[in-house]
């Protein structure tokens, strides 16, 4: 369970830095060297995100200015904002690349690659590898991001989930989408 813990934590770490590991300053962060509060601007939030939902699941924001979709007390899906950055839209190709180097320390199936003009999403199924040569329990993840607009949303699931939230949170992750002004 802790190695399950761990990937996780890489996995949304990996997700959170955002596609490639950019190292050029984004957009309305501080300058290098800047500390305190006042050089941290609020992350603008763009209003209107339309989240495709199973019934029963909720919306969360997070701390650290994520969104957390799942039931209630059992978050499944985070999802992260890039606002201006929908052009560095990764291939799935791309995603599996980065879980490679995230993931050393477990065995990776990918399972399922699907990618389009505005979307990319991975399937895998991690074991983590034991320390006497075994292997431990095969969970499930989704590895996403989708553009909308000029925005990049990047998309992955929590620890613990099951294949069927799984399958949830690829159709919540592919359906994200402005909602129409009224």
């Amino acid at each position: 369970m802790r190695q399950h813990a761990r990937a996780a934590l890489v996995a949304l770490a990996v997700l959170a830095t955002g596609c490639g590991g950019c190292k050029e300053r984004q957009q309305g962060e501080p300058p290098a060297g800047a500390e305190g509060p006042e050089a941290r601007p609020a992350t603008p939030r763009r209003v209107g995100v339309k989240v495709p939902m199973p019934t029963g699941w909720t919306a969360q924001v997070a701390r650290d200015g994520s969104f957390q979709f799942g039931p209630p007390g059992h978050p499944v899906l985070r999802v992260d904002l890039r606002s201006g950055q929908g052009d560095s839209l990764p291939a799935p190709e791309a995603l599996v690349e980065m879980m490679g180097g995230s993931f050393q320390d477990f065995e990776r199936t990918v399972e399922q690659q699907q990618g389009g003009s505005d979307f990319s999403l991975v399937r895998v199924s991690l074991s983590s590898k034991l320390s006497d040569g075994g292997m431990g329990s095969r969970y499930p993840a989704l590895f996403g991001a989708r553009r909308v607009e000029d925005d990049l949303f990047l998309c992955a699931t929590f620890p613990g989930v099951t294949e069927g939230e799984v399958d949830l949170a690829t159709e919540a992750c592919r359906g994200i989408e402005f909602q129409q002004q009224r």
